[in-house]
């Protein structure tokens, strides 16, 4: 029985320093996740202020990182494919993707980025909200020069992820994105219908005039 009780000794000294190395190395990746998290949320408002500039160079900080983060998770692989490494390359590809399409840039790949498959599909179906969000600003400023172009390009991003039919296990929650999809697709249709139209009739009351 005391062999048992000194065996047992034995590992639980062996184990608990390294669950302790991998609670350390959580925190510290939490703290990086809500930064790069907040960076690209920041990058995002600076698009919309047309301030590209700004938003690459807080882009820049965030892919730092991710970059980072990954080196530090390299032995920790529970953690690095956990929900809030998975949040935080998600937001960081939603940033870069929103910048590429609203700067009319090359859009990104995965890989160029540095994140996973999945959440670079899940950045991408957020950003057709990021593009409503564009396309009504522009309304208000009275400029539709842009606005049919991307929301085929919000009818694209839909269908694209249409075909993305996989588990839950491989596309963390792209389906819930998707099936929100439609409904920002369609109110944002509305909306630019009825401002086409009404410069229509404004083009025809001024011929009239």
């Amino acid at each position: 029985m005391s062999k048992h009780i000194d065996d047992l000794q034995a590992i639980a000294g062996e184990l608990r320093p390294c669950f302790a190395r991998a609670d350390e190395a959580r925190e510290k990746a939490l703290r990086s996740c809500r930064q790069i998290i907040r960076y690209s949320a920041e990058a995002i408002r600076a698009v919309h202020r047309q301030q590209p500039g700004k938003a690459k160079q807080l882009l820049a900080s965030a892919q730092e990182l991710l970059q980072e983060l990954d080196r530090e998770l390299a032995g920790h692989g529970r953690l690095r494919h956990s929900g809030f490494v998975h949040d935080a390359q998600k937001e960081f590809s939603e940033g870069c993707i929103t910048l590429a399409f609203i700067a009319g840039e090359a859009l990104p790949k995965p890989e160029t980025l540095g994140v996973d498959n999945a959440a670079y599909l899940d950045g991408l179906g957020e950003s057709v909200g990021e593009l409503r969000r564009f396309i009504l600003d522009s309304l208000r400023r009275d400029d539709l020069s842009r606005c049919e172009d991307l929301l085929t390009v919000m009818d694209e991003i839909y269908a694209m992820l249409m075909t993305m039919d996989f588990p839950e296990l491989l596309a963390h929650g792209l389906r819930r994105t998707t099936d929100s999809l439609r409904g920002i697709i369609e109110r944002t249709r509305g909306d630019l219908t009825i401002s086409l139209r009404q410069k229509k009739l404004e083009r025809r009351l001024d011929d009239l005039r």
